[in-house]
């Protein structure tokens, strides 16, 4: 073999082995980092699109729920994880979210971390009709009309005294106990006590004047509004400025001697407790329910409160 034919070879071999190296290398780069999710002013959800809550009404929210450390707080459709993550560095307390969409859950994880609450604040990637959350004192929405419908009943189940908060929409006939128009925001915000059920007939037992006992109390709920009489077997005295929030109810009646007497008390399943007063002082009285009680019947919506919610939304 001559020189020219063996300079001609190791030129190929060098060349061929530059190709490969090359080759090696431009396979051996990584790929590009996949760009994390950011969320859309208005994407689709399951079952709303998302729309942030704006600072003015978030502040009123924990204003009207009177939301303290002491509180577990749920957000359903928690999106971003504005509302969780606010609850716990403003009022330092703690909260979950729950969200369908996994995107989001990992947007709010990162959120929490960066704003240093991620010890306070859980995100639970669920769905808000199937997830349990009965444990929660305070719960915050901003669904829809229709979606607030939807949730009452298992609102209603929840421990009496939990506070229910929403942006924007109400829940028909189940009247708000504070409402509060936020004009910055253009939007209303809304709060409802969890009422005790206090429905059907008590016995009630409490010292007094003689003939000043009623024989027993006859109340009728729907949510939290009530009315009723006490019964003095030789008449009834209808009661007066009624009004139940949470777990304490209060009201008032002329007993038989002409006295108004004015109670407040405590209620805890078929049992309340509390105290009567009038012109001669106050001393406590107890009261045993002595029928059984029923469920809020009223719960779930009727046809013609879910047509009224879909109108209310075309409205907008």
């Amino acid at each position: 073999m001559t020189s020219w034919t063996l300079n001609k070879l190791a030129a190929l071999v060098l060349g061929s082995a530059c190709v490969l190296s090359l080759t090696s290398t431009s396979l051996a780069q990584p790929a590009p980092a996949a760009k994390a999710f950011e969320p859309r002013l208005g994407q689709s959800g399951k079952d709303v699109m998302w729309l942030p809550t704006k600072e003015a009404i978030v502040e009123r929210l924990f204003q009207m729920g009177e939301v303290t450390r002491r509180d577990f707080i749920v957000d359903l459709g928690s999106g971003d994880g504005n509302i969780p993550i606010a609850a716990a560095r403003q009022r330092g307390a703690r909260a979950l979210g729950i969200e369908y969409n996994p995107n989001m859950v990992e947007v709010s994880k990162r959120r929490a971390i960066e704003a240093g609450v991620q010890d306070k604040v859980e995100f639970l990637q669920a769905d808000i009709f199937v997830a349990e959350y009965s444990k929660a004192s305070v719960v915050t929405l901003y669904l829809l009309p229709e979606l607030n419908l939807r949730l009452r009943p298992t609102l209603l189940k929840m421990k009496p005294g939990t506070r229910i908060l929403s942006n924007s929409w109400d829940m028909q006939t189940w009247q708000p106990d504070e409402t509060s128009a936020i004009s910055q925001a253009n939007a209303n915000a809304y709060l409802w006590v969890i009422p005790a059920r206090v429905d059907g007939n008590w016995a009630v037992k409490y010292r007094a004047a003689a003939g000043a006992l009623p024989v027993s109390l006859a109340l009728r709920q729907r949510f939290q509004m009530v009315e009723g009489d006490a019964d003095f077997r030789s008449f009834k005295a209808v009661l007066q400025d009624t009004r139940l929030r949470g777990d304490t109810l209060r009201f008032d009646y002329r007993d038989s001697r002409g006295e108004m007497l004015h109670f407040v008390a405590r209620v805890e399943g078929d049992r309340m407790t509390g105290t009567a007063t009038s012109r001669q002082g106050r001393t406590r009285f107890e009261a045993k329910r002595t029928s059984t009680p029923t469920p809020f019947e009223e719960a779930v919506a009727t046809p013609q409160e879910i047509a009224d919610a879909v109108r209310v939304l075309g409205n907008q």
